[in-house]
């Protein structure tokens, strides 16, 4: 868990506050902002909570039983070791993720916690997916696993659940951001899916409380942190009114790139592709397409093959290991041309991750 910087009695105070139904991540935030930490905001009288604009109700719920329980139960859950919790103001929370404004204030993790900070490319579209949109997915998704990134989808049926095993199929990583709490696995029909992605080095992701089961509200709001912990997002299949559009609308306001692929005039289910390649997405025809657009987004050359090319990121590992955030500070680039350019070099057997820090692999 991420959770050993702090006191025992400011993480529970910080659980208690998320399971307030009311209270956000800008609200969060406000909270903690207002009052220095979760401790003394759960001691504030009443009055100063509601003179930051939250409801009595809020301020009444925060020392209640049910509240307790439920930063308890988070905590017996944190003792297995597969089980993580991030919080927007730890230095391994995801780089790209916490330059949101609404970024989760406490992120659940079951798996690789390490692996969100790694090159990911989200893949979203249809639940009700054409068998050729299905092929489509999985096959981009093992492609684009077996170059070294990591598939980041919603864990829905359709296009989402194609994508996942697409990557795991190519023995690659996949992450799974989950409109549920972590223990509420939704759809039912994919918890063995979801098993399968930790036990093969993958990881499941809430923001939501553990136990929370599946309310329609939640799963537009997920789609932010799936576009937020991507480089871009790749729409497979989708009709005007899909989610999926939801997903690229947010990617494009975090300055993501957004790319579809095209289908037929004649197929319900690419209009909503068609519709985002008019607005300015990527026409994606293979899987090259993608790389070249955000080589040219990045504006850097492939990375060298050879030891002996310099390269500003190989001279910075040499030095020491280093986060992507240091990284980025160092070497002047901004943290998506920085991942990018860490997932060539991995490709080139150049650079490895471990526990969250790159290095340099001597060959």
């Amino acid at each position: 868990m991420s959770t050993e910087r702090i006191s025992p009695a400011e993480l529970e105070a910080r659980l208690r506050l998320h399971a307030l139904p009311e209270l956000g991540p800008r609200r969060f935030r406000k909270l903690l902002a207002a009052f220095g930490s979760a401790s003394a905001a759960l001691s504030a009288p009443a009055s100063a909570w509601r003179s930051l604009g939250l409801r009595m109700e809020s301020a009444e719920q925060r020392r209640s039983a049910e509240v307790r329980e439920q930063a308890h139960r988070v905590l017996r859950w944190l003792e297995a070791t597969q089980n993580h919790l991030l919080m927007w103001d730890d230095p391994d929370y995801p780089a790209l993720l916490a330059e949101l404004a609404d970024a989760p204030p406490l992120l659940f993790v079951a798996g690789s916690r390490a692996l969100l900070e790694q090159p990911q490319l989200a893949m979203v579209g249809s639940r009700r997916a054409s068998r050729p949109g299905l092929d489509c997915a999985h096959a981009f998704a093992r492609s684009l696993a077996g170059g070294g990134f990591s598939i980041a989808s919603g864990l829905a049926l359709g296009i989402d659940g194609a994508a996942h095993l697409g990557a795991l199929d190519a023995g690659g990583r996949t992450v799974a951001v989950l409109g549920t709490g972590l223990e509420r696995i939704y759809p039912q029909r994919h918890k063995g899916l979801a098993q399968r992605i930790v036990a093969e080095g993958g990881a499941l992701v809430s923001e939501l409380p553990l136990d929370c089961p599946p309310q329609s509200a939640n799963f537009p709001r997920r789609n932010r942190i799936i576009s937020g912990l991507s480089l871009g997002v790749l729409v497979v299949e989708a009709s005007p009114s899909s989610g999926s559009l939801i997903t690229a609308r947010l990617a494009a306001e975090q300055g993501r790139e957004v790319f579809a692929i095209p289908g037929s005039i004649h197929h319900p289910g690419a209009r909503g592709c068609h519709e985002l390649i008019r607005q300015g997405a990527t026409l994606v025809e293979s899987v090259d397409d993608i790389l070249a657009s955000l080589r040219g987004w990045q504006n850097l050359a492939p990375a060298p093959a050879a030891r002996e090319v310099r390269h500003p990121i190989l001279d910075l590992l040499r030095a020491a290991p280093q986060s992507c955030e240091a990284l980025a500070a160092g070497s002047g680039w901004s943290l998506p041309e920085v991942l990018v350019a860490l997932t060539e070099l991995e490709l080139d057997g150049l650079v490895a991750c471990e526990a969250g820090l790159w290095m340099h692999r001597a060959c």
